[in-house]
């Protein structure tokens, strides 16, 4: 293969389109619009009303296998898929999450793709874009510091100072908090503070910390929501944590969801951009893929499918099968309505060597030798593991099309390996996609395939009712996606699972917090583990998002930096132009 150009250079050498031009594709007008500079806007949320009596387009999910922590181009092929179609002169819109500055300035780098599959201007998706990742750290900070202005001012007030201000009396157990604080750059000294530290106008000392921001509830409630008026209500039902009797504290009832809303309101409309195809794409919502459910938000799929009614709307979720495709089925298709046509399943032979025993891959560290040679026996066995995710998708009665992403040091006997058992698994196709190389005519196989797929019958189906218990519901997922044998529970869960069921949370989804490295929770297992037990050491209600969210282990909601982060190659030259990034 040719050399290609780092991502950065590929994307400042790129020929933008001006924003209202990708607009028009779509049939959409300056009107419709709030520009943000030339080359991103923002969609008003009205276009969904216009345009409600459209069919709706083609709905597809790319997932992926269990990655490596290098990741396996799932973002790369979900846009290079778009580029595809585009290729073959299909209608197609592109819509994936905004990343966080976390990743960006920490170990993985950028989210907007790779080589010659890109959102662009990339610099601008990788950092502020605009600005919807500071709205919902305001919003949340906003409820941390009501909280703990509610919990002081209550201990210098009597019930009729209170009432005189048409307050009650919350009073809020300090000690049954979840609510913490959030700051979206990875940073472990924060995990764990005392607030409140002082005089006593400092507030109440307690214990507390910090998470990253797009492991807010509010992100994950951006990303669920259907429309200002469900936005408002969502927010409103946050609970922050129990009062002295055990009884939910809500935002509501700290009075502070209207104003919430109103710093949020803007952060609703879903953000245009483009490929480096100029096919239109939207960037919108970026929730933890661990903690929360991993995917871009359903306002931008549901204005999608209709600005593309005879075409494709193309979408990705989290990690591999078993954590945001999972979750896009049994959360966000649950709340939306939306029914997907097509799973896209993203491989690479580097992640299914290393399912088979191969030597372990660290982020930042030079690949082994093993990686780069040919090895079908260690591949053979490493294959499982996309049977397995193969599997997962196809018990929820969807097509699939496997992308093997290939890369430089592939052969051809190696890809043939991999097609041939996707195929033998029970996969629609199986498809090498070059999109990284060759952007939009790399995928065009795939998108042939694609296409295919979506004309074929679903039977599409939750994996699991709403009405059955909390318990239930933990143990289908352990054991039908997993593949468990079964789930043990700390006293601190059967704790929550007694006062979630009481409180008339049990009829909630559920949003499973687990590694991404491993179809268990433990990312040391890597292929197709077996006879384990999930371990769940808590749960967690996001009562506004609408899910519970069961944690599998110990789950970090604040990364860390590692001992040489990303942040030491990004830089500004005498121009003002960006470097670095990636």
């Amino acid at each position: 293969m040719a050399t290609v150009p780092s991502d950065l250079d590929i994307a400042q050498a790129a020929k933008l389109k001006l924003i209202v031009e990708i607009a028009d594709l779509l049939g959409l007008g300056e009107d419709d619009l709030d520009l943000h500079g030339k080359y991103k806007a923002k969609i008003h949320l009205n276009v969904l009303d216009r345009f409600k009596d459209r069919p709706n387009g083609k709905y597809i999910d790319v997932t992926a296998i269990t990655p490596t922590p290098l990741g396996e181009g799932k973002t790369v092929t979900t846009i290079g898929l778009s580029q595809g179609l585009n290729y073959i002169d299909k209608k197609v819109l592109t819509v994936i999450r905004q990343p966080s500055q976390g990743p960006t300035f920490g170990i993985k780098g950028g989210a907007a793709g790779g080589g010659y599959s890109q959102v662009v201007p990339m610099e601008d998706f990788n950092l502020h874009l605009t600005g919807d990742i500071h709205a919902v750290g305001a919003a949340h900070n906003l409820l941390a510091a009501a909280l703990d202005a509610r919990i002081m001012h209550e201990d210098r007030l009597s019930d009729e100072q209170l009432a005189e201000m048409d307050l009650r009396r919350l009073d809020i157990d300090p000690y049954a908090i979840t609510w913490n604080r959030v700051v979206d750059v990875n940073d472990r000294a924060l995990r764990n503070v005392i607030v409140g530290l002082g005089t006593k106008w400092d507030g109440r000392p307690r214990e507390s910390g910090f998470d990253i921001t797009v492991a807010s509830e509010v992100m994950a409630i951006l990303a669920l929501t259907t429309g200002v008026k469900d936005l408002r209500e969502r927010l409103g039902k946050i609970v922050i944590g129990t009062d002295k009797k055990r009884n939910p504290v809500t935002a509501e009832d700290l009075g502070v969801a209207g104003a919430m809303t109103v710093l949020m309101k803007e952060a609703l409309m879903p953000n245009l951009m483009q490929t480096l195809e100029n096919s239109p794409a939207i960037v919108h919502a970026g929730p933890f893929a661990n903690i929360a459910h991993g995917n871009s938000s359903i306002i931008a799929d549901m204005i999608g499918l209709k600005l593309v009614s005879d075409g494709y709307l193309v979408t990705e979720s989290g990690f591999g099968a078993d954590c945001g495709m999972e979750k896009f089925f049994d959360i966000k298709c649950r709340y939306s309505g939306l029914i997907p046509n097509c799973v896209v399943m993203a491989a690479t032979i580097r992640a299914l060597k290393m399912h088979g025993g191969g030597p372990r891959v660290v982020a930042g560290r030079p690949l082994d030798p093993a990686y780069q040679e040919e090895n079908l026996e260690l591949l053979g066995k490493g294959v499982e593991n996309l049977k397995a995710n193969i599997n997962i998708a196809r018990q929820y009665g969807v097509p699939v099309v496997v992308a093997v992403n290939r890369f430089t040091a592939d052969t051809d006997a190696e890809v043939e390996l991999v097609r041939q058992a996707a195929l033998d698994a029970g996969a629609d196709d199986s498809v090498e996609s070059n999109v990284w190389a060759k952007g939009g005519e790399g995928g065009a196989a795939l998108a042939e395939a694609v296409v295919k797929a979506c004309e074929k019958p679903s039977d599409f189906k939750f994996l699991y009712p709403l009405d059955i218990p909390i318990k239930d519901k933990i143990e289908t997922i352990a054991t039908k996606i997993y593949g468990a044998s079964g789930v043990d529970y700390t006293s601190q869960a059967e704790a929550k699972v007694r006062l979630y069921t009481r409180l008339g949370y049990d009829k909630l989804p559920l949003n499973m917090a687990k590694t991404h490295l491993s179809l268990s929770h433990n990312p040391l297992l890597k292929g197709v583990p077996k006879d384990f037990i999930v371990p769940i050491s808590d749960i967690r209600a996001s009562v506004g998002a609408g899910f519970l969210y069961p944690l599998l282990g110990e789950m970090r909601t604040m990364p860390g930096l590692p001992s040489r982060p990303v942040f030491y190659d990004v830089d500004i030259d005498e121009s003002g132009k960006t470097m670095g990034l990636f």
